[in-house]
């Protein structure tokens, strides 16, 4: 059968989506890893199929480039909400819900590729994402552990550009700590900077590619939940909501929520990530 693909990027890390709306479309591990590979096939961070949802406007079925699944990813979830616009599934004139792995979702378009002020085909969409029930702590290596839809251990870190990302994440994706599933691992260090005080500078190794890549959207939550349990302060707004401008490797996004409690008792609710995605193009092959 031959099958067309859209190739869509959230902040760089970029997916290959269907429209699965018929059902006909099952995909096994090994067509994901042929599909995703960088050499032999169209090269991508996952795949994404869109299906019917019998309660939702979708469905968002997930895969890494391994071949995996069962996981939110923040940066597709935004992605596959401009493809359903693309399709004309929803509209941007109103809120969009669909069924992620990790339970349901809601987000708006906060414009449109055809407004003259927006950039080619770039669209920018807040995605609400799951909230954080706890965080644990790990004080002798300034690091936490969290779970926003996708497991995440968040290290802080000093002189983040030069930092071994590849080395470190590849032995802590597989610490016996986390074990059998594994976790992403995301290195953050605050940006000192006199007019802003709320960036974070965010890389992450993620399991499923084995690699760093350009960003992750659940990582990115991740490091700004728990730069506030940490104490880190972002922007406050006057009703206590707390900002974060995160700085991935070729795009900046934004991660708001309302923090509640202390220490072992913390948690982040309605949490909001902001960023972009970016239609790039389509192909075809047999499947």
């Amino acid at each position: 059968m031959l099958q067309k693909f859209y190739k869509y990027h959230g902040a760089g890390n970029d997916f290959l989506l269907v429209d699965n709306r018929d059902g006909r479309l099952s995909l096994s591990p090994e067509q994901v890893r042929c599909l995703c590979d960088r050499h032999i096939g169209f090269g991508a961070d996952g795949v994404m199929l869109l299906e019917r949802s019998e309660t939702k406007d979708f469905r968002m079925v997930f895969f890494n480039p391994d071949g995996s699944g069962g996981m939110m990813c923040g940066n597709g979830g935004r992605c596959i909400v401009a493809f359903a616009a693309d399709l004309g599934v929803v509209s941007g004139n109103f809120p969009v819900e669909f069924e992620a792995p990790d339970g349901p979702h809601t987000a708006v378009i906060l414009n449109d590729p055809k407004n003259p002020r927006t950039s080619g085909n770039t669209r920018s969409i807040r995605l609400k994402m799951r909230d954080v029930n706890g965080v644990k702590d790990y004080p002798a290596e300034d690091a936490f552990f969290l779970d926003t839809g996708t497991r995440h251990f968040v290290k802080f870190v000093s002189g983040i550009e030069d930092y071994p990302v590849r080395e470190q994440g590849r032995e802590l994706r597989s610490d016996n700590r986390f074990a059998p599933e594994g976790t992403n691992v995301n290195f953050v260090e605050p940006v000192i900077l006199s007019e802003a005080k709320d960036i974070l500078r965010v890389r992450t190794f993620e399991k499923g590619v084995e690699d760093e890549t350009l960003a992750c959207g659940t990582g990115i939550v991740a490091s700004a939940v728990a730069a506030c349990h940490k104490g880190i302060v972002g922007h406050v707004s006057p009703d206590g909501r707390v900002s974060y401008n995160v700085r991935a490797s070729i795009s900046d996004l934004e991660v708001d929520f309302v923090p509640e409690g202390k220490g072992v008792d913390f948690k982040a609710k309605d949490i909001w990530l902001t960023g972009p995605a970016v239609f790039v193009g389509t192909m075809e092959c047999f499947i």
